[in-house]
C-alpha cells in the first residue's frame, strides 16, 4: 500500500512538473512597462547604457529632448497636463527601451539610470557567430523600412514647423513639418486639390537656392536628390488632400540660401514654387 502511494505521488510529480516550470519561464518572459512622471517644471534626466540614437513620445504633450547632433548617454522629459502616453527609446546599438510615461505636478524621482537588463528587445536581430556576413543590399532594405516606418510615424502626428505655404488655381502646396532624425531631413508635404479638375503630378523637387552677390545679382539652383519617398501621389484628384514625406540627407544654409519645392503638373500649367526660409532648414524639429 506505501509502495502505491509512493508511486502515485511522483507520477502526479512527473506529470505537473514540466508545467510548473512552464508557468516560471512564462511570468519570467513576461516584460513589465515602467512608468516614468514628468512635469512642466522639472527637468527628468533618463540615463541609458548606450548613447540615444533615437527617442519618440506618442503625444504631444511629452517632450523627449538629446542631442542629435552627436550622440550622447542621455535625455530630459517634460511633460504637460494631459493623458498618459509612451516614450520609446532606441540606442545606438539598437536596444529598445519603452516606458509609460504621465504627467504628475510633484515628483519624486528626477533621475532614471537605465540598466542594459530592461531593455525589451532590439531593432535588429541578433545573429549566431557563424553569420558574420551581412550583404549591402540588406543594409539598403533595413534602412528603407526604418524610413517608411518613421514616415508613418510622422504622418500620424499634427505637429507643425510653421506656416509653409504656396497656391495656384485651386492647388495647394504645403510643408507641414520638417523633422530632423540621425542623418536625414523629414520633410512632411501636404498637396491640397481645391479645384474641379484632377491634378496630373509631373514631378516634385526640392533645390537649395543661392543669390550671388555682386554688382550683376544672380540666383543658382543645386538640386537636392531624395533619398526615399513614402505615400508619393501621382495623382490629386479633386477635392482630394494627399500627404506624404520626402527623406533628404541632413543640410543646413546660410543666410544668403534658401530651399525651395517646385511642383510641376504633368500637361498642364498649374505649377507652384514653394520658398523654404533658411531658419526652417536650420531650426527642424
Amino acid at each position: 500500500m506505501k509502495k502505491y502511494i509512493i508511486t502515485s505521488l511522483l507520477l502526479a510529480v512527473s506529470t505537473f512538473a514540466p508545467r510548473i516550470c512552464f508557468a516560471q519561464v512564462t511570468a519570467q518572459d513576461t516584460i513589465v512597462i515602467d512608468t516614468i512622471y514628468a512635469n512642466d517644471t522639472k527637468n527628468v534626466a533618463l540615463f541609458f547604457p548606450e548613447p540615444i540614437r533615437q527617442g519618440i513620445t506618442g503625444a504631444e504633450n511629452f517632450i523627449f529632448t538629446y542631442n542629435r547632433e552627436k550622440e550622447q548617454y542621455f535625455g530630459l522629459l517634460q511633460a504637460k497636463p494631459g493623458k498618459e502616453s509612451n516614450l520609446l527609446i532606441v540606442n545606438r546599438d539598437g536596444s529598445i527601451f519603452s516606458y509609460i510615461v504621465r504627467y504628475k505636478a510633484q515628483l519624486l524621482k528626477f533621475n532614471y539610470f537605465i540598466p542594459k537588463s530592461s531593455s525589451i528587445g532590439n531593432e535588429r536581430p541578433i545573429l549566431n557567430d557563424s553569420i558574420s556576413v551581412v550583404t549591402a543590399e540588406s543594409n539598403v532594405d533595413n534602412r528603407d523600412y526604418y524610413y517608411q516606418k518613421f514616415s508613418s510615424y510622422l504622418l500620424e502626428r499634427k505637429q507643425r514647423v510653421g506656416r509653409i505655404k504656396k497656391r495656384t488655381e485651386g492647388i495647394v502646396l504645403s510643408v507641414e513639418n520638417i523633422v530632423f532624425d540621425t542623418e536625414e531631413l523629414y520633410f512632411v508635404i501636404q498637396i491640397k486639390n481645391n479645384s474641379t479638375l484632377d491634378y496630373d503630378l509631373n514631378f516634385l523637387k526640392l533645390s537649395v537656392e543661392t543669390r550671388q552677390k555682386g554688382k550683376k545679382k544672380s540666383l543658382q539652383r543645386l538640386y537636392q536628390e531624395p533619398i526615399f519617398k513614402h505615400n508619393m501621389p501621382s495623382k490629386i484628384t479633386e477635392n482630394e488632400t494627399v500627404r506624404f514625406v520626402y527623406v533628404l540627407p541632413k543640410f543646413s544654409l546660410s543666410n544668403d540660401r534658401r530651399a525651395i519645392f517646385e511642383l510641376h503638373e504633368k500637361d498642364g500649367e498649374r505649377n507652384i514654387e514653394l520658398k523654404i526660409s533658411h531658419s526652417y532648414i536650420n531650426n527642424p524639429n
